[in-house]
């Protein structure tokens, strides 16, 4: 097969086998460089662990709600009924029974114990808890990334080849982690019951309005009402920025959730949670007037699981985790009233190139995180059973040289690819700990 005049990089995709290695040494430098991608707090945050075996593809988990007493044995009335243990009979002070109601003689010398023959009744009245349940069905979804095929004998000529290679091997690992960050957060955005669209806030007494719902997620706006999802829908189209006001809303309906235990961190007896937004929106939230002192002299420790972040403090309640390939979106130009994803990366020919649409993106959203709310679950590597062996695959996403010998296209076995395979399982746990939140950029912050 001819070779080309020149490495054409532009088209490395497309070229022939052999011309995968740049070979001609007068023409490349001795540094071999490479692009990297951004890197997420995504792959970092999510809980993991393994896929059970034995079980099938599909899992159902059992979630049990929160449980508070109630002074009806239906579950409908809230709190408990206290009473005087002792009870006034006559001289003395005789205790009640527990069940405040009589209780039988067991012969006739203890009817000095009570005026009806019994132990008297008191006003003590049970409490109960009752316990409810729900299942949710999660099932192992994969993906399989290959390389071009490669002529391992064109590293007889080519120009630095063990850059080269390493150049190539490390690109592999950066998509790999790119993949996952993706993952995590579709899956989280999915999960995630709580959607909030802001737009217009005017004062302290706005509230989120959750009686609409849709998709199995609770449609809260600030300041309005709507209905849709995050995947498409007017409700989506915020008017407002995202704001402190808002953040504190969600904070207070965490701690009345439970969310408190699990949380990111602890500073005065108070929980951090996390917040993964893009640096324009931390700068925002951070730059808003009357909250700088909230930096300045905030010393607290940081959580140990954010610390390795490079999460310096909190604000107000809040560990901001930066991700700079958050969500954007834009308007369809359709009649349809939908909103359309911009991604930050356009992929053309295999030539990945930044996304200028993404700078000028109108909406864009920011996540309100919590390790409870789902768990990625990844298949073990599996060697054999009953005597049969095999080699095992990691479904973590590490790459492996694979060279599949072919009578007709690779009889010698020098053709060869990189393949991976990514494989989890998004275990849902406490979805109601998770918010997704839908802002106009550069729109004016609520003015609470």
């Amino acid at each position: 097969m001819a070779r080309p005049d020149s490495a054409d990089f532009t088209t490395a995709s497309t070229t022939a086998i052999n011309t995968i290695l740049a070979e001609e040494a007068n023409r490349i430098g001795a540094d071999v460089h490479k692009q990297m991608l951004h890197t997420s707090p995504w792959i970092d945050l999510v809980k993991k662990s393994a896929f059970p075996e034995g079980m099938g593809y599909q899992i159902t988990t059992l979630i049990y709600d929160r449980s508070l007493p109630t002074t009806d044995e239906t579950g409908n009335a809230y709190g408990l009924s206290w009473a005087d243990v002792a009870n006034l009979n006559g001289d003395a002070n005789v205790l009640t029974n527990t069940s405040g109601l009589d209780q039988p003689l067991k012969d006739a010398a203890e009817s000095v114990q009570g005026a009806n023959g019994g132990v008297p009744a008191g006003t003590d009245s049970r409490g109960y808890i009752n316990f409810s349940k729900k299942l949710r069905s999660y099932s192992i979804k994969r993906a399989i990334v290959e390389s071009p095929r490669i002529n391992v004998d064109d590293l007889r000529y080519a120009a630095h080849r063990q850059d080269q290679l390493r150049a190539i091997i490390d690109n592999l690992g950066e998509a790999t982690r790119h993949s996952w960050a993706d993952r995590y957060r579709d899956e989280f955005d999915r999960l995630a019951e709580n959607l909030v669209v802001c737009v217009s806030a005017t004062d302290a007494s706005t509230v989120f309005d959750s009686t609409a719902t849709n998709s199995g997620k609770t449609v809260a706006t600030i300041g309005g009402t709507a209905s849709g999802a995050l995947d498409g829908g007017t409700a989506c189209k915020a008017t407002g920025n995202i704001s402190n006001a808002v953040l504190d809303k969600a904070y207070f309906q965490l701690i009345r959730k439970g969310a408190t235990r699990g949380a990111y961190g602890m500073e005065n007896g108070r929980p951090v949670f996390g917040l993964v937004c893009s640096s324009e929106a931390s700068y925002a939230l951070m730059k808003e007037d009357g909250f700088r002192d909230d930096i300045r002299y905030n010393n607290a420790r940081v959580g140990e699981l954010v610390q390795p972040l490079g999460v310096e403090r909190s604000f107000r309640g809040f560990y901001h985790l930066i991700d700079d390939l958050a969500p954007r979106f834009n308007e369809s130009g359709d009649d349809d009233g939908l909103i359309v994803e911009v991604k930050p990366y356009t992929v053309t020919n295999g030539i990945t190139s930044v996304n200028s649409a993404y700078d000028s993106a109108t909406y864009e959203v920011a996540y309100i995180i919590h390790p409870e709310v789902f768990e990625s679950q990844i298949p073990q590597p599996f060697t054999g059973t009953n005597g049969l062996t095999f080699n095992p695959v990691n479904y973590s996403g590490d790459f492996k040289w694979t060279n599949i010998l072919s009578e007709h296209t690779n009889p010698d076995g020098t053709i060869g690819f990189f393949r991976g395979i990514l494989a989890c399982a998004s275990k849902p746990i406490k979805t109601d700990f998770g918010y997704a939140i839908v802002f106009k950029r550069n729109a004016a912050a609520a003015n609470i």
